[in-house]
């Protein structure tokens, strides 16, 4: 899974390349994004703004996200005849992509997908945590029945942990989707779970050395954007 992101606080951007390398990609910060997290983080806004002014600039930075996520899926060359005759030589997404949100901040972003692939079929992960211990458990979890052989974007704005990740990733193992086939989209991450996550999907690695491309599959092709913890919770 790659990890795309604008910027992640508390990490100097030079020495988040040094750790992840090709694992991480940060979205570029442009004045646009900058922008939209500034009008997001502005504490004014829950006075002044209305909540659906609100989500149309929250939707505008997760449709930049998904965006670059779908970048990130496979694309196969392709010919296609223009209306004047001619052969365009292009690209087309492989087959085989879906979606899973993680229920229910994840569903946000569901939306945003549907904009850009509309036909896109979309699984969902159900996962809460215990009340004493922390520990994040899988409750239910619905996928298309050939998601084994899909490419998956796994989406969830808000990575505090990384348990409820690293949960969902281990149900699609348990489905037979491999962790270089998870794309995780995500408006917001802390160090620790970026950490938590890497750590455990390389664990696992050590014990296939058959395929030692899938260390750190998990954050590889994740989507990130710096926002404040209470943003996404708008719905």
């Amino acid at each position: 899974m790659d990890l795309v992101d604008s910027d992640i606080r508390q990490w100097d951007v030079n020495d988040v390349k040094e750790q992840f390398g090709d694992s991480l990609m940060l979205l570029p910060s442009n004045d646009n994004i900058k922008e939209l997290q500034t009008i997001l983080r502005d504490n004014s806004i829950y006075r002044n703004t209305s909540r659906s002014d609100f989500k149309f600039y929250a939707d505008r930075l997760i449709r930049l996200v998904i965006e670059e996520s779908l970048n990130k899926l496979p694309f196969t060359d392709c010919e296609v005849v223009t209306p004047t005759g001619a052969l365009y030589k292009g690209l087309k997404y492989g087959s085989g992509n879906c979606g899973v949100s993680i229920v229910r901040s994840g569903e946000a972003m569901e939306q945003g997908l549907r904009d850009c692939c509309r036909s896109i079929r979309i699984g969902k992960i159900l996962v809460e945590s215990d009340n004493d211990t922390h520990e994040a458990h899988v409750v239910y979890a619905k996928f298309p029945e050939d998601i084994s052989r899909r490419q998956v974007l796994l989406m969830y704005p808000i990575m505090s942990t990384g348990n409820t990740v690293k949960q969902a990733v281990n149900v699609l193992s348990q489905h037979g989707v491999k962790e270089e086939h998870i794309i995780l989209s995500n408006l917001f991450c802390t160090p620790a779970a970026a950490q938590a996550v890497r750590q455990t999907t390389s664990a696992r690695n050590t014990l296939e050395p058959t395929d030692m491309r899938m260390t750190f599959k998990l954050c590889r092709k994740a989507v990130l954007l710096e926002l404040k913890l209470t943003l996404l919770y708008f719905r």
